[in-house]
């Protein structure tokens, strides 16, 4: 079971690791290629490497904030099982679409902590809704600032605020009210009854145990303290913020101009462009959504380059450490268990 599920992990990750490719070699033959390799040879190593620690902090920004986040529940969570999480979690991210799957894994090893699977989900929900908060944010002002991409940038925070609201208010209207809940478990207890009464009554037990637990730990993160919201949102600016400098350390690597500001506008759109669900990780969508947008401001002869080092960085790179975290814990925490039963 295991080895199938690993199987099917490794395919996906390199059909993503395939679109990627495909992607980036249709932008190199789009661009003047002969320069583009030229451009390859003469890259300051220096820069490249400023990139993938960039990328290591990142990963570190992001260990520390879920640490954060479920401290604030109360639950005792060290930076390096956070960390672990992290890691573990961006391979599966990279493998689905919408980078949905890391989100699973890191309820999934909450629970393995000894959190209860209501507030796991709650702290992870918890990491969505301050990444949302930031880009709903940061989008119109950087859009504003830059004079970039006015009217696409624009286009996209708007639906993306709406979505965001939308989703809020969802949640809110659901768990406002605890009989609202109740109702909830009662449509599923009667939606399953017809196959096993009994465990239709036990699903839906453990279904209530669980969304009030969802809902108590949702209200308590809601009523942090503004000291706490603020370290949180800090720590979530300073992880995006990292991340987005990765293609600027790049350009240098390649001898140009850092384009700080255009750059940090365009991650923000691609970030958001890429949460469309249809290819793992989306592949394809995010080096195509660089292309465009670059192509405006970084000379043609090293856009391709520039595309492929990033992704690989920022992608591949998750894949391959999130791949050996992956089966590390299997290792361990698994296959050791079955031997010693």
């Amino acid at each position: 079971m295991a080895g199938s599920k690993k199987s099917r992990a490794v395919k996906t990750a390199s059909i993503g690791i395939l679109i990627s490719l495909v992607t980036s070699l249709i932008i190199l033959k789009l661009t003047e290629t002969n320069v583009t390799w030229e451009a390859v040879r003469s890259a300051n190593i220096y820069y490249l490497a400023i990139a993938v620690v960039l990328q290591a902090i990142f990963w570190f920004f992001w260990a520390l904030r879920l640490k954060e986040v479920v401290n604030y529940l109360n639950h005792s969570l060290s930076f390096s099982y956070a960390f672990e999480m992290t890691l573990a979690s961006m391979f599966l991210a990279a493998i689905t679409p919408s980078s949905a799957g890391g989100e699973p894994l890191r309820i999934k090893m909450l629970s393995d902590r000894g959190i209860n699977v209501g507030s796991a989900a709650a702290a992870v929900l918890a990491e969505r809704v301050l990444d949302s908060i930031f880009f709903a944010s940061a989008l119109p002002v950087f859009i504003l600032v830059s004079g970039f991409a006015t009217k696409f940038g624009m286009e996209v925070t708007v639906i993306f605020a709406t979505l965001l609201g939308l989703f809020l208010l969802l949640l809110y209207h659901l768990f406002r009210k605890p009989e609202r809940v109740e109702k909830l478990t009662e449509y599923i207890y009667r939606l399953f009854k017809k196959f096993s009464e009994k465990k239709a009554h036990n699903l839906q037990d453990y279904i209530r145990k669980e969304l009030f637990a969802f809902r108590d730990a949702a209200i308590q993160l809601s009523t942090v303290s503004k000291k706490s919201l603020f370290v949180l949102l800090t720590l979530t600016a300073a992880l995006w913020t990292v991340g987005f400098m990765i293609p600027s350390a790049i350009l240098l690597a390649l001898g140009s101009k850092p384009f700080f500001l255009l750059s940090y506008t365009s991650q923000l759109i691609i970030v958001v462009v890429s949460l469309i669900p249809l290819t793992p990780g989306s592949s394809g969508i995010a080096e195509a959504s660089m292309a465009y947008l670059y192509s405006r401001f970084v000379s043609s002869d090293i856009l391709g380059v520039l595309v492929g080092i990033w992704r690989f960085v920022t992608y591949v790179l998750n894949i391959i450490v999130g791949m050996f975290i992956n089966i590390r814990i299997l290792k361990s925490r698994y296959l050791s268990n079955n031997e010693e039963g």
